[in-house]
């Protein structure tokens, strides 16, 4: 048997490795109990500061203070856009955990659609800075708000906020002009001043809201406030009070513009009417209009579809988008194009067989009265609306003069001092006809022209526009809807020079042409003429929609409606010191003189007669209480 070696125990060793691994021990702990020590020193004495700023922010928020929107009135004082109460619900997306699990069941709370969830996340989003609040419904029922008070506290982060909504009376006849305003959108979040604009959840996005924006929002306002760990405000701390936008009174009277939407009747066209001593706008109505109280809590998809899908266009703005051929309405003007130019003189005659030919060419460019009105002079070719006369003297003062001469009176521009989204129409030349469409003018173009077809387009405010210009005897004052800002007249800028004519004398001339179209007895204007209490000049103007072919002729019962002629008329008066200069646009109802006309004069009866005495007797009415 072998000898079994005997292994003996080394206690020397067994110390040596107990020593190192407990010295290991030791230097570990007391580096991680150092790095501890150092992180709590940075944390306590190094970032001090900014931990205790994190700790009053949990402790002590602030909040915005929206400015109330200003009112806007008109020149009477009648109130067309006021601010209601209301309740809207926000989201703070920072104080909820899950987000698409608060929105789903924010849904099954008020029962609303299933595809409103993507719409409120959204909205969520839809906001200037972190921690402030986002708007996601508006205007909340009674109902609603019970719902979300029994619910709140499954719903962190969610509040119903009390806050004033915008809400115009009257928004039919007033929706064009006025506009509206609706939520901020992602792409303005961007470039809004977002001091100013915090709390703030809409913004004019259309006509006078949208112009005067900066006017009418103010500026914001903010609050300190001590809240509990669960959001909720303990008391306030500081304020520094929002300032309230700025009331604008407009020009637009309502009665008038009431007026004007009742004569439309739901046809589709346009009335300006303008007092051509200052340029302020007494009545500006598109027809049809819509209901803007829609677009201010938002509209839903299938009320907008309504509106965009209507084939008479409720949401266009005629009486500044719309580009109508200005037809014989500018007869007057070229008249005085021609006398300016020394093209014709008062006595200028003109034989008209019914129709005009260029020279050296076949084509017959036919007068309205197809049969002619014999010799005619310039006067007598205003009170007939001769298309020969203006053919002819179309041809003489080339496209060139009569487009220069036109711009003195605002066509082809925007002269509007505070018209948001007012086109500027097309008032044609050579030059214009080369830049558009790469081709030369033609001779058969400018005789077109001559009788306000073809390619020139003009707007119903820039007609009206015009018709003050010439009522003014060449005196420029722009027009604008502003009157009165916090109570300080607005005077617009001069934005076009004066028209001086060599003679004087040749605005009479043109004047007392415009009155005998209302009362003579050759007039086209002579069934609105009669029993007048005023002198009234006028003109009317029927504009094709489509080109006839040569000799064809005009039958309005083979056509549908949308393709008869446009009706037209201008008008001012009295004509010795006028107070108000009109333009009235019907689509598709044919001559202008039998329907325009009548319009015309109502309005013109309605400011000059009808609010005389309504002066007259408000006046009896305070002397007899006086007495």
């Amino acid at each position: 048997m072998p000898k079994r070696r005997e292994t003996l125990k080394d206690s020397e060793q067994e110390v040596r490795v107990f020593r190192n691994r407990s010295l290991l021990a030791i230097v570990l702990v007391v580096l991680m109990s150092a790095g501890l020590v150092a992180r709590l020193a940075y944390l306590q004495i190094v970032q001090h500061e900014v931990f205790i700023t994190r700790s009053d922010k949990n402790r002590v928020r602030v909040e915005p203070l929206p400015p109330t929107r200003g009112l806007l009135l008109d020149r009477n004082g009648q109130l067309l856009a006021e601010n209601r109460p209301t309740y809207n619900l926000t989201i703070v997306p920072e104080r909820v955990d899950d987000l698409d699990a608060t929105l789903g069941l924010l849904v099954d709370i008020l029962e609303l659609p299933d595809t409103d969830v993507a719409a409120l996340k959204t909205r969520s989003r839809q906001r200037q800075r972190p921690y402030q609040s986002a708007l996601l419904l508006s205007d909340l029922d009674e109902e609603q708000i019970a719902q979300l008070a029994v619910n709140r506290y499954r719903l962190p982060g969610i509040e119903v906020e009390a806050q004033l909504l915008r809400y115009y009376p009257d928004t039919d006849i007033m929706s064009h002009v006025l506009g509206y305003v609706g939520r901020i959108n992602a792409e303005e979040v961007k470039t809004l001043d977002k001091g100013n604009y915090a709390g703030t959840h809409f913004i004019g996005k259309t006509g006078v809201e949208r112009e005067y924006e900066a006017v009418l929002h103010g500026q914001a306002g903010l609050r300190k406030v001590e809240t509990n760990a669960r959001g909720r405000v303990l008391r306030e701390l500081g304020r520094t009070d929002p300032v309230p936008g700025q009331n604008i009174t407009l020009t637009i009277d309502k009665k008038l513009q009431q007026l004007g939407y009742e004569l439309l009747d739901g046809r589709r066209g346009s009335i300006v009417a303008i007092e051509p001593s200052s340029g302020e706008i007494l009545a500006m109505v598109s027809s049809p209009g819509f209901n803007a109280n829609l677009f201010v809590t938002g509209i839903s998809h299938g009320d907008y579809q309504a509106l965009r899908s209507d084939p008479d266009l409720p949401l266009y703005n005629r009486a500044i988008r719309g580009q109508y051929p200005p037809a014989s309405t500018i007869k007057p003007f070229e008249a005085l194009a021609g006398l300016e130019n020394g093209v014709i003189t008062p006595n200028t005659k003109v034989y008209d067989p019914g129709f005009y030919k260029l020279p050296e060419h076949e084509r017959r460019y036919h007068n309205w009265l197809r049969w002619g009105h014999g010799r005619v002079d310039m006067r007598r070719a205003i009170v007939v609306s001769n298309d020969t006369y203006f053919y002819n003297l179309a041809h003489d003062l080339g496209i060139k003069r009569l487009s220069e001469f036109m711009h003195r009176f605002g066509f082809g521009e925007d002269t509007s001092h505070d018209v948001y989204g007012a086109a500027s129409g097309v008032m044609p030349s050579d030059e214009w006809k080369r830049s558009r469409y790469g081709q030369v003018w033609f001779p058969g173009e400018t005789l077109s022209v001559g009788i306000g077809q073809g390619y020139w387009l003009s707007t119903p405010l820039q007609l009206a526009t015009a018709t003050a210009v010439l009522a003014n005897r060449g005196d420029w004052v722009a027009p604008h809807l502003a009157k009165r800002i916090d109570g300080e007249p607005v005077t617009p800028p001069k934005l076009k020079q004066d028209i001086e004519l060599a003679k004087e004398e040749w605005w009479d001339l043109i004047n007392t042409a415009m009155e005998d179209v209302m009362t003579g007895s050759e007039g086209t204007g002579r069934r609105s003429g009669q029993d007048l209490a005023y002198r009234m000049a006028g003109k009317s103007g029927t504009a094709q929609v489509f080109t006839l072919a040569n000799d064809e002729r005009y039958n309005a019962a083979e056509l549908e409606e949308r393709l008869h002629d446009h009706a037209l008329f201008i008008a001012f008066a009295p004509i010795e010191k006028p107070e108000i200069a009109i333009a009235v646009i019907i689509e598709n109802a044919g001559g202008g003189s039998s329907h325009a006309g009548p319009l015309a004069r109502e309005m013109l009866d309605a400011w000059l007669v009808d609010k005389k005495q309504d002066e007259d007797s408000d006046e009896s009415s305070v002397a007899g209480e006086e007495a």
